[in-house]
């Protein structure tokens, strides 16, 4: 009796424990999970309105190297472990910290983030140490690991506590002024700083000892807890996590430069992101904060400040590796480059003369022109707009002359980048900002599309890095802050003599590089002229023909278009055939235009001259048997070279005049070096009127000389 019990005890517990498998089995096969509901990057809800983040991308994959069939619902911290302990869910994945006081109700898997606390205030607010928070208000979230060090830390720094049900509530109430701080894991504050929120970290992190760990209810689906571990083990091992991890927060692994140096085209001057200051360095946000990431992430950057478009161009037709020149992201532009994550948030604003009072409101532009940089949010905008209030747009290549165009006068107001005007301001620009700002959209440092990927990645982990680091407020702080001072020149250059005692050499530097261009091009266009031109009055019907296509095509073309398109769609046109970027050198480029134009002017020069000559003269000179080469080298060719001259010393004043239309494509030549100078004293009257003086000098110099030499020649 006692063996048939005991043979039956045995079957029931075979039984029972086949039915508990297939239970857990079952089990094992849908798998509830809650999860927070706005806890970026853990867990929130992306522009698409679909559930991502560290959490909900780390429990995808282990749902799918498990075979788990995963539910996952988001009811919010606090909803998620009541739906744990009251058995709706199965397990929680919620940035839930593990500490010895929730391991006495739930059990925890390994850690799979090691996170710190800290606390955030608003940028304006400058608070670096715990003790200046004493009589303040610091929130935290309820339930929290920043809860309960709050609690512990609050007689100590004499601060009071506030408690929310979620971060959105917390930062709603820090940028409201209801509390002065919010504590937080860092990564979570990090994030919402990289997506453009008024948030600073100034504070030092406290580091957390348990981690991040999912949970279950103790003593239940331990297979769970089991699977979570073993496919996070396999997901570190092949490298999934740390590409979840980058996804959000950036790789704590840095990406490999694949270049020696990386040149990257910006504006030169969209104060105060890029500027030449006083001592001609180019400064700003944009070069101090890709310096700064560079050193971070141990790469070499070599910048090329050539305008905003043509930076856009150099970007796309290889010139440049990279373009960082407070570039709006938009979905049109990210057809062509691929963007980082943004590194500022910007609007728009609309700015008048300060003696204005008549605009007041949208309503009041009515009939007035409004100046934007062609090519900006702020055009696109205006342009959008202009039959809803009826005012007019005008296109500029640059702040400099559209400022100047509001100084005096010619249009009545200005859109522009809200930090780029109030920066103005500053500098002394007699504008003022009347209407409301509208939100314009982030700014991100871009590449070619599908090209230097490590670039961007280098970017966004060493901007994560500055963020966390302080640094990149700093950055901000320097130019943006309403106590940074304003910029200090050498000399006084509200005047002339200031002007040109601060930036004679940089003026001179770049009369050297329009005087090299115009020579340059104009002997290579006078050898080449006078080929056409010999080919254009030959007896031969081809070379008469070759001459005249040559001559048709070039002057058909304005030099400006010809200039951009040998510059930028030249080199993308041998990208696209041969697969490699053939970048153009900007001189180069300009010499190539300057010729090609240039010389089928001189061609018909040198064809005038030869007609001018009496046809008498090659006729009796052949009819003395003398060969036609010979008959152009001693009789017509001398007195052409006479007949000639004249115009073509006005070719050459034409070529040095021309050589201003090379500046499209970056060459700093001496307008160029005068659009630089007046982005930074914006003294526009004065300095141009000092290239213009210059310009006149050289000239008129050429001039004298050519009446010299024509008059030896007669």
């Amino acid at each position: 009796m006692k063996k048939f019990f005991l043979s039956l005890a045995t079957i029931l517990a075979i039984l029972t424990g086949f039915s508990i498998s297939a239970g857990s089995a079952h089990a094992a096969t849908t798998v509830k999970i809650a999860s927070d509901n706005s806890y970026a990057p853990f867990e929130f809800q992306n522009s698409d309105k679909q559930w991502v983040g560290i959490d909900v991308d780390i429990m995808k994959e282990v749902a799918k190297i498990n075979g788990w069939n995963l539910e996952m619902s988001y009811p919010g911290f606090d909803a998620s472990l009541q739906n744990l302990q009251g058995g709706q869910v199965d397990g929680v994945i919620a940035g839930m910290s593990i500490t010895d006081a929730r391991k006495k109700t739930f059990d925890f898997s390994e850690p799979y983030y090691t996170s710190a606390l800290t606390i955030a205030t608003t940028k304006a607010t400058k608070i670096t140490e715990f003790s200046q928070l004493k009589g303040k208000a610091v929130g935290a979230k309820n339930g929290t690991a920043s809860q309960s060090w709050l609690q512990a830390n609050q007689s100590k720094y004499g601060f009071t506590i506030k408690t929310y049900s979620d971060g959105t509530q917390m930062y709603a109430a820090l940028n409201a002024g209801n509390i002065t701080g919010a504590m937080d894991d860092a990564p979570v504050i990090a994030y919402a700083i990289k997506q453009g929120q008024n948030l600073a970290i100034n504070m030092p992190s406290i580091a957390m000892s348990g981690g991040y760990g999912f949970a279950v209810m103790k003593g239940q689906n331990k297979n769970l807890i089991d699977g979570f571990n073993k496919a996070f083990k396999q997901m570190k091992a092949d490298g999934t996590y740390d590409k979840i991890l980058a996804n959000y927060i950036g790789s704590s692994k840095k990406a490999t430069p694949k270049k020696a140096s990386y040149t990257i085209a910006s504006d030169n001057s969209f104060a105060p992101f890029e500027f030449q200051n006083s001592n001609k360095e180019y400064t700003g946000i944009d070069v101090d904060l890709l310096n700064a990431i560079a050193k971070n992430q141990g790469f070499t950057i070599k910048w090329n400040f050539i305008g905003f478009q043509s930076a856009v161009d150099a970007t796309q037709a290889g010139h440049s590796d990279g373009m960082m020149s407070g570039m709006t992201i938009t979905d049109a532009r990210k057809k062509v480059f691929d963007y980082s994550e943004p590194y500022f948030s910007a609007n728009l604003t609309i700015g008048v003369p300060k003696s204005n009072d008549s605009i007041k409101a949208w309503k009041d532009l009515k009939g007035k022109t409004i100046g934007a940089k062609n090519g900006t949010a702020s055009y696109d905008y205006l342009n959008t707009h202009a039959s809803e209030y009826g005012f007019k747009v005008k296109a500029f290549t640059d702040a400099t002359t559209m400022y100047s165009s509001l100084d005096n006068g010619s249009i009545q107001a200005v859109m522009d980048d809200e930090p780029v005007l109030k920066y103005a301001i500053k500098q002394g620009k007699q504008f003022k900002t009347p209407l409301k700002a509208i939100a314009d959209g982030q700014y991100g440092f871009a590449v070619k599309k599908g090209e230097n990927p490590e670039l961007i990645q280098m970017f966004n982990d060493g901007l994560a890095n500055l963020r966390a680091t302080g640094e990149y407020e700093k950055i901000m702080n320097k130019y943006l802050s309403s106590d940074s001072t304003k910029e200090k020149t050498t000399a006084d250059e509200t005047t002339v003599w200031g002007i040109v005692q601060n930036n004679w050499e940089q003026i001179l530097n770049g009369l050297w590089i329009t005087i090299q261009l115009a020579l340059i091009s104009f002997v290579l266009a006078l050898i080449v002229g006078i080929v056409f031109g010999l080919f254009s009055v030959s007896p031969s019907k081809t070379l008469r023909g070759i001459a005249r296509v040559y001559v048709d095509i070039n002057r058909s073309l304005p030099l400006l278009v010809l200039t951009i398109f040998l510059f930028y769609g030249i080199p993308n046109l041998l990208q696209m055939i041969t697969g490699h970027q053939s970048p153009l050198n900007e001189f180069t480029a300009g010499v190539i235009a300057l010729t090609l134009n240039e010389s089928s002017y001189i061609a018909e020069i040198v064809r005038g001259g030869v007609r001018a000559v009496p046809i008498g003269q090659m006729e009796a000179s052949r009819s003395l048997g003398i060969p036609y080469v010979k008959t152009m080298r001693k009789v017509i060719l001398p007195q052409a070279v006479k007949i000639t001259i004249p115009s073509l010393i006005n070719q050459f004043v034409i070529t040095t005049k021309d050589t201003t239309l090379v500046s499209v494509i970056g060459l700093v030549e001496l307008l160029q070096t005068g659009q630089i100078i007046v982005a930074r004293n914006f003294q526009a009257f004065r300095v141009y009127g000092i290239i213009g003086l210059v310009y006149m000098i050289i000239l008129l110099l050429i001039m004298w000389l050519g009446r010299y030499v024509e008059k030896k020649l007669k």
